[in-house]
């Protein structure tokens, strides 16, 4: 329907006395000729400095803030709350009835969901169930947009800092983008001793503490709680008809509970705990009190089976492949970015990683992490992908030689990609490397359009400087529109949380890649093409 549409639509052209030849003899296209001639002249310096332009382009993308996801423009916040282990329920209602009620006094607060004793339901793809624990509970707080999430996160946070919930640590975050990363810092130390990956955790918190970007860095362990243990008499116990096992089960049972059944209240089935009342679990003197039995019907008292001894041992006890593993988490100052703050905190932990004994070990988690894992099955397809382009320029181009020509302009985004980004302060992320791709098939693409005018201006008899001349001019019109028209297109997304940072890459890497390309380009085809010639 295209050329239809153009011939209903297009107004009609007068003809133009000397044709094609009058229409690109114009003013502004002799200054474009001039330049292209002078590019094409002066060929090795152009290809040279643009060599130069996109290696400096890729150093300056360690200067762009790093970043694998943004955060949401949700209304919600989230307020998680995170008491000792081993708290009571009761406990832990009763200190999140103190937070719900001062994020009700906040204006900005229109509706609160607590959640205690476990997490949210997964209302967003990146927001992780949390496991059932009596310590923890999460609330969901609804404001009326991201504007007044932001004010309110601001409030509370200044309201924590300032002690008023001193009985529990109290964190005041907001969804995230992507794969679900609870903290924005996270190192895993993992080792064969329990007692020596504790050693290791605290020293790597203790670092991370240091860095003035990092906040309320903490173990996921929990800090050591003080418990008695019971060490059984093992030979009065036998002269007793008691085994281990059954001090063991039996112990369990009046103080953890046994489930006998389940009560269904509306949607829920709720187990119910047969186990020793209140009063008799409350102190280690009525625990002494509890009467085991053994198999001939023969009953003593807890503390005639051996003798409580206290200890000070670890609330929690974490592995992952079969290795005991504590994280270290902890969150950032506003206005920093996740990746940036990890590896800073990462190159500081070098000389304590030198030093690890055999078999313990120190790995970065979170972000950096989820990234690497999301940018490693991107890249798996890179080989792939290369050689389907390659074999579709080939196709096109029908030639070795311009293939490469073609290929070589795709990395030029970089030139205007990087300082749009620095100039905007946007972060460089996952969203940001598929603009880089994206970019390099748009710049191969015009690259495409002047290599086959090249090559039908040679077969009109052109000499090779003139062939790459006329066809730089004559489409450089072409060209540059559909490049303003891929930039312009992208102008809404800008404004978009999630898809603004590839946006910014597109347009800038898009504009100034157009440009480098309709100046390196002819340099870079009269350097191959006249070589190959004189050979």
């Amino acid at each position: 329907p295209t050329p239809y549409l153009g011939v209903k639509l297009l107004p009609q052209i007068p003809v133009v006395a000397g044709g094609h030849d009058a229409i690109y003899a114009s003013p502004s296209y002799q200054r474009l000729r001039r330049l292209v001639r002078w590019c094409v002249e002066r060929r090795r310096a152009v290809v040279g400095a643009t060599v130069l332009a996109s290696a400096v382009a890729g150093l300056g993308l360690g200067l762009v803030k790093k970043q694998f996801f943004p955060n949401s423009d949700r209304s919600e916040l989230i307020v998680e709350v995170y008491l000792p282990h081993g708290s009571a329920f009761k406990r832990t209602e009763a200190v999140v009835a103190r937070v719900e009620a001062a994020l009700l006094e906040e204006p900005d607060t229109q509706l609160v969901d607590a959640y205690v004793g476990a997490g949210a339901p997964r209302f967003f793809l990146s927001l992780n169930p949390e496991r059932p624990d009596p310590a923890f509970a999460k609330l969901i707080v609804q404001t009326a947009d991201a504007a007044a999430r932001d004010r309110l996160k601001q409030r509370m946070r200044a309201r924590i800092a300032a002690g008023e919930f001193p009985d529990a640590r109290v964190r005041v975050t907001q969804l995230v983008f992507g794969p679900p990363v609870p903290f924005p810092v996270v190192f895993r130390v993992s080792g064969p001793s329990t007692e020596r990956v504790r050693e290791i955790a605290e020293s790597v918190r203790r670092i991370a503490s240091g860095h003035p970007d990092v906040r309320d860095a903490f173990l996921d362990w929990g800090e050591r709680a003080s418990a008695y243990r019971l060490v059984l008499d093992q030979d009065r116990l036998r002269l007793l008809g008691f085994t281990p096992a059954d001090v063991k089960l039996q112990v369990n049972a009046l103080l953890t509970g046994n489930a006998i059944t389940e009560v269904r209240d509306g949607i829920r089935t709720v187990p119910v705990l047969a186990r020793a009342i209140h009063a008799q679990r409350e102190s280690l003197e009525t625990i002494g009190d509890l009467t085991i039995t053994n198999h001939f019907g023969v009953s003593i008292p807890l503390e005639q089976a051996g003798a409580f001894v206290p200890t000070m041992e670890d609330p929690v006890l974490k592995r992952r492949n079969r290795e005991a593993t504590i994280e270290v988490r902890a969150d950032i100052a506003e206005g920093t970015q996740p990746p940036d703050v990890e590896l800073a905190v990462f190159a500081q932990l070098d000389e304590l990683i030198e030093r690890l004994p055999d078999g313990y070990r120190i790995e970065i988690g979170g972000p950096v992490e989820e990234s690497g894992k999301a940018n490693q099955a991107l890249f798996q397809l890179f080989p792939i992908m290369t050689l389907a382009m390659l074999l579709v320029i080939i196709l096109q181009v029908r030639s070795m030689r311009m293939m490469w020509l073609v290929f070589a302009t795709a990395p030029l985004g970089l030139i205007g990609a990087v300082p749009t980004l620095l100039i905007t302060g946007q972060p460089f992320g996952f969203n940001a490397i598929l603009g880089l791709i994206g970019i390099g098939g748009i710049l191969m693409r015009n690259t495409l359009m002047l290599t086959d005018q090249i090559d039908q201006n040679r077969r009109a008899g052109a000499p090779v400087d003139e062939a790459i001349l006329e066809a730089t001019v004559r489409r450089a019109r072409p060209v540059v529109l559909t490049a303003l028209a891929a930039a312009l297109a992208f102008v809404p997304l800008t404004f978009s949380v999630f898809w603004s940072e590839l946006a910014l890459v597109l347009i800038g890497g898009v504009l100034a890649g157009t440009a480098v390309t309709l100046l390196f380009l002819p340099a870079l085809c009269a350097l191959g093409l006249r070589e190959a010639e004189t050979r």
